[in-house]
């Protein structure tokens, strides 16, 4: 009888450290894992300094939440940014497509996901409020650009309503946007539209 093929435990380590990624299952982290060690070793390097670099470098910025190498990020230090506009997104992704746009010059905040009891994430683990702390400082008009999935749309009607006490006006962007549909899978010019449409919300 022959003996079970035995996987060096680094190997087995390394596939694992894959699977982490969204989306990678065993297969998929298997053929990385192969491809990196047999035809990419200097690449596997690279990786590995990258990330060791990013995690010890990258952290959240102090006003908008988004991830900078400093204390406060190259948007929220521009004087060229309209301080009486800041948009709500979900995820770093978002704001990249909205300033694609080029239709936005205003400042950001970025939750790091949206409201999902199902998946343990309520308005605690998105830190509202610093959000709050936020408007309190600067009076302005808040966009909520949360996407228009049924998570997205919860949390912009937990946002408007957590915000109707401050002394600001609150708008959501137009419906331009396929519903069940994300920001970062849109075109510039459908968001871009969606942006300047935006209507104010009455929670």
């Amino acid at each position: 009888m022959s003996s079970p093929l035995v996987m060096p435990s680094h190997l087995e380590e390394l596939i694992a450290v894959l699977r982490c990624l969204p989306g990678v299952g065993p297969k998929s982290a298997q053929r990385m894992a192969y491809h990196l060690l047999q035809r990419d070793r200097a690449g596997a390097l690279h990786l590995a300094q990258a990330l060791e670099l990013a995690v010890n470098t990258i952290r959240h910025c102090s006003k908008c939440n988004n991830f900078s190498e400093h204390e406060v990020c190259g948007l929220c230090a521009s004087l060229k940014r309209d301080a009486g506009l800041l948009c709500v997104v979900e995820m770093p992704a978002d704001l990249l497509m909205l300033e694609q746009t080029q239709c936005y010059r205003g400042l950001y905040f970025v939750l790091m996901g949206r409201l999902s009891p199902l998946d343990g994430i309520g308005a605690k683990e998105l830190h509202l409020e610093r959000l709050v702390k936020r408007v309190q400082e600067h009076p302005c008009e808040v966009i909520l650009a949360t996407n228009f999935t049924v998570e997205g749309d919860a949390t912009a009607h937990y946002l408007a309503t957590l915000l109707q006490s401050q002394d600001v006006k609150v708008s959501r962007i137009a419906r331009g946007l396929p519903v069940g549909g994300e920001l970062e899978q849109v075109d510039s010019g459908t968001l871009a539209q969606a942006m300047l449409e935006r209507r104010e919300v009455i929670a």
